[in-house]
C-alpha cells in the first residue's frame, strides 16, 4: 500500500510500505477513507518531536472501514464504519481508569503517527480499537466525523474545559488555525461574554468571525490595548493558546487578567519563557495538556445533533495520493487560506 512516510526533519515522502496486520487481540485494520493533516504533523517535520522516527507513517486523524480485527473485540464487525481517534487507550491502566487517556501506561495515550504507524496511508492499524474507535451514524458525512478525531476534542477539552470557561468570561484566542476555530466554536456553548480571536493571518480571523469571535485582531496590532479596552482594563479571564510557540504563550499570559486562566494547547518545540516574577502575584492559573477525548462521544452527540457547525472547518479537498500538494498547501495557509485539508480515496 502506499502511505506518507515521515524521512526525518523536513522530509516525507509517499512511498509504497507494508500492509498493516492485526498484530493483537484488540487491533483493528481500517481502509482509510478520509484522513487529515495536523499542525502536529508539521511540528514533526520540523523536528520539533523527536520521538518520531524516521520511516513512521504519520498521521492521527481518520474516518475508515474496517476490513480485519483481532479476536479480543466484540464491539466491532467487519464492514464497520468507524473514527479513528487521535489517542489509544488500553482502558485497565491507573491513567485510563481516572479518563485520563493521553497518559496511558498500557502502550497506549498519543501514539499514531508518533509511536506506532499513523493513519495517512491507505490502510491503517488501529491499537485497543474497542476503546479507540467509534461506529459512526450513515446521517453523519466522513469529512464532519474526521473532525472529532483531534481538534474538536483537544480545543474542547484542554482549551475550554481546562480554561474553565464561563458565562460572562471574555475568552482570548490566540491563534486562529483550525484548533483555535474549534476552540472558540466549543467556548460558545458555554455563552462568554466576549471571544477574542489574535492571529497573524487576515484569513484567519475572517474565518474566527465565522465561528463566533466578536471581535479579531492582528497579532501584529496592540492584542493587549484591545483586549484592555474590551475589558475595562482588566484583561481576559481566559486565554488559549492555539500556536504552540515562545511568542505565543508569553503573549497569553500578558492578556490574561489576575485571577484568570491561561490554557495551553499549542505543541511547543522550544522554550517558553513563564515570568512568574510578574505572574506569582496575579492569581494567574496555567494548564498544559494532551487530550484524553473522554469528550469525544458527547462531541459526537452534539455534531450529530446539529448544535456544533463545523461546515466552514474544511478548505480544500484532495485525493489520498495528492498528500503531497495537500501538505503543501497546509503548510501556507497565510497564502492559501487553509484550515483543515481533507483527503479522501480516490
Amino acid at each position: 500500500m502506499k502511505a506518507l512516510v515521515y524521512g526525518g526533519p523536513g522530509r516525507k515522502s509517499w512511498s509504497e510500505v507494508p500492509d498493516p496486520v492485526v498484530a493483537g487481540p484488540r487491533d483493528a485494520i481500517v481502509r482509510v477513507d478520509a484522513v487529515t493533516i495536523c499542525g502536529t504533523d508539521l511540528h514533526i517535520l520540523g523536528g520539533d518531536v523527536p520521538e518520531v522516527q524516521p520511516g513512521r507513517v504519520l498521521g492521527h486523524e481518520a474516518v475508515g472501514t474496517v476490513v480485519a480485527l483481532g479476536d479480543g473485540i466484540g464491539n466491532l464487525t467487519v464492514g464497520d464504519r468507524v473514527l479513528a481517534s487521535c489517542i489509544s487507550a488500553c482502558g485497565v491502566c491507573r491513567y485510563c481508569r481516572q479518563g485520563a487517556y493521553g497518559q496511558c501506561l498500557g502502550g497506549g495515550g498519543w501514539v499514531l503517527g508518533h509511536t506506532v504507524d499513523g493513519v495517512q496511508a491507505e490502510y491503517a492499524r488501529i491499537p485497543f480499537a474497542d476503546l479507540s474507535t467509534y461506529r459512526l451514524p450513515a446521517s453523519l458525512s466522513d469529512e464532519a466525523a474526521v473532525l472529532l478525531a483531534d481538534i474538536l476534542p483537544t480545543s474542547y477539552e484542554v482549551g475550554v474545559l481546562n480554561g474553565q470557561v464561563r458565562p460572562g468570561d471574555t475568552v482570548v484566542v490566540v491563534g486562529a488555525g483550525p484548533i483555535g476555530l474549534a476552540a472558540i466554536l466549543t467556548a460558545k456553548l458555554f455563552s462568554p461574554t466576549h471571544i477574542v480571536a489574535v492571529d497573524r493571518a487576515q484569513s484567519r480571523l475572517d474565518a474566527a468571525k465565522q465561528f463566533g469571535a466578536d471581535l479579531t485582531v492582528l497579532a501584529d496590532a496592540d492584542p493587549l490595548e484591545a483586549v484592555r479596552q474590551l475589558t475595562g482594563g482588566l484583561g481576559a479571564d481566559v486565554v488559549v493558546e492555539a500556536v504552540g510557540t515562545p511568542a505565543t504563550f508569553e503573549l497569553c499570559t500578558t492578556l490574561v487578567r489576575p485571577g484568570g486562566r491561561v490554557a495551553n494547547i499549542g505543541v511547543h518545540g522550544k522554550p517558553a519563557t513563564l515570568h512568574l516574577e510578574r505572574l506569582w502575584i496575579r492569581n494567574v492559573t496555567v494548564t498544559t495538556g494532551l487530550v484524553d477525548t473522554y469528550s469525544t462521544p458527547k462531541l459526537l452527540d452534539m455534531l450529530v445533533a446539529g448544535q456544533l457547525d463545523v461546515g466552514h472547518l474544511v478548505t480544500h479537498r484532495f485525493t489520498l495520493d495528492r498528500i503531497l500538494d495537500a501538505y503543501d498547501v497546509f503548510a501556507r495557509p497565510a497564502e492559501t487560506g487553509a484550515l483543515k485539508v481533507l483527503l479522501t480515496r480516490g
